[in-house]
């Protein structure tokens, strides 16, 4: 079940596994949407397949862009955004959401599961997988829908496993995310993440966003770069640099254009902001996307 939240709330997903299991198994296609696309965070691990299409990513304070589906595993109580929506173009979205102790208190403390222990420990970050660990692991991910419960769970552990050997994978938030488990952090930081999704294309000012969370700029400004390891207008920034890069990748839509409706309202500050951010001016970007496709 999930809590209902309104728009500038923060979110804390409540989940519930169904009677009889100790984790949440769930698959979304046409005919179910996974409607979860607000910022939230839950103490559940998270390991989400999206199987084709493209769309951002949003964890932590890491914003990027995905094409060709994703797979990725996202630690406890680490703020996110849903992944996919109607607009993403995927085939679908497999979803399977665990404590870390869903199985017993110390039942990764054994020697077997060192490699999973690893990767639960990296997850705290955020992970995304890719090349052959992504198709191998997706195809895994899709089985499960077809399997009864104790082979879903020894599946679950295989793929954990296979993941925890797996060369193939960026950390997310490489420079670290220190999210305080107080709930007033976690409600601080949501609220944040929430407004800038929403608002992202308006001017956000410090005093604006401080005032949301009752704090002074100057202790809002120390908060969030302690939280995220970047300031905020660094992360606004990003957060529209990333948007543009979906909107030169899927519309037909003019540079300029894109620009704008990204947020940004200078072109030539655009021009060298997306640069900085990508290693190529947006002109570049869009034509090295055609080549790729071609």
């Amino acid at each position: 079940m999930n809590t209902t939240i309104t728009k500038q709330k923060p979110s804390f997903e409540i989940i519930e596994p169904g009677f009889g299991h100790s984790y949440l198994y769930q698959k979304f296609d046409s005919s179910k949407n996974n409607k979860d696309t607000v910022w939230h965070y839950h103490p559940e691990i998270e390991l989400v397949y999206v199987k084709g299409g493209s769309g951002k990513r949003q964890i932590g304070s890491h914003i990027s862009y995905y094409s060709n589906g994703d797979l990725m595993l996202i630690g406890s109580n680490l703020p996110h955004c849903g992944f996919t929506d109607i607009l993403t173009g995927n085939d679908c979205e497999v979803v399977v959401q665990m404590k870390q102790d869903f199985l017993g208190a110390n039942f990764f403390d054994i020697p077997e599961m060192r490699n999973i222990q690893q990767l639960f420990e990296m997850a705290k970050g955020g992970i995304a997988f890719t090349g052959n660990t992504k198709l191998k692991i997706g195809d895994k991910m899709e089985v499960l829908e077809y399997q009864d419960d104790f082979q879903r769970l020894l599946s679950i552990l295989n793929i954990l496993n296979t993941l925890g050997k797996s060369k193939e994978f960026t950390i997310l938030n490489g420079d670290g995310f220190s999210l305080e488990t107080e709930v007033k952090d976690n409600d601080r930081i949501n609220v944040v993440f929430n407004h800038v999704k929403n608002n992202f294309k308006e001017e956000i000012t410090l005093e604006e966003i401080a005032g949301m969370v009752s704090m002074t700029v100057p202790s809002f400004c120390r908060y969030f770069k302690k939280i995220t390891n970047k300031t905020f207008t660094k992360f606004v920034n990003e957060y529209r640099l990333v948007h543009a890069s979906k909107l030169l990748a899927e519309q037909n839509l003019s540079i300029t254009d894109i620009c704008f409706e990204s947020g940004f309202n200078n072109f030539s500050h655009f021009n060298k902001s997306f640069k900085a951010f990508t290693g190529q001016n947006p002109s570049e970007y869009r034509n090295q996307l055609k080549n790729v496709i071609t």
